[in-house]
């Protein structure tokens, strides 16, 4: 029959390779999304984006490959929190949270105006009219 300690060990030695995936997941999303970036990088600058922000939406991107490092960076330390309850984890911890809850707050204000203006630039121009003497019909 196991004893305390061996289930404590275990537990310890669980989230010591939950928290390692985490943080590894993390800092692999956050290269991840810089390549896929890197590789929009010269397309803004052959031609202008519809919104006059040529790196808008490189910017959006990466910041959404960064918020989901986020999630993974708080889902260690929330491991790290449990196991072994500090002060610092703690500080570390809500500090994690309230960047990663303003870079989204942020970023879905950013995508929802950029996708806005996208719409906007997409619909075609109301035709002008002409009231003219000519161009009436009675």
């Amino acid at each position: 029959m196991p004893t305390a300690d061996s289930a404590e060990t275990l537990l310890l030695a669980v989230a010591g390779a939950t928290r390692f995936l985490l943080e590894t997941l993390s800092v692999g999303t956050v290269l991840v999304g810089l390549l896929a970036c890197a590789q929009q990088l010269p397309r803004p600058w052959r031609r202008r984006s519809p919104s006059g922000l040529p790196l808008a939406g490189v910017r959006l991107r990466f910041g959404a490959w960064l918020s989901l490092a986020l999630e993974f960076q708080l889902g260690a330390d929330i491991v790290a929190t449990t196991t072994t309850p500090s002060g610092a984890h703690l500080i570390q911890l809500g500090v994690v949270a309230v960047i990663r809850t303003f870079l989204n707050l942020f970023l879905g204000r950013e995508l929802e105006a950029e996708t806005r203006l996208e719409r906007e630039n997409a619909r075609p121009a109301p035709a002008a009219q002409d009231t003219s003497a000519e161009a009436r019909p009675w």
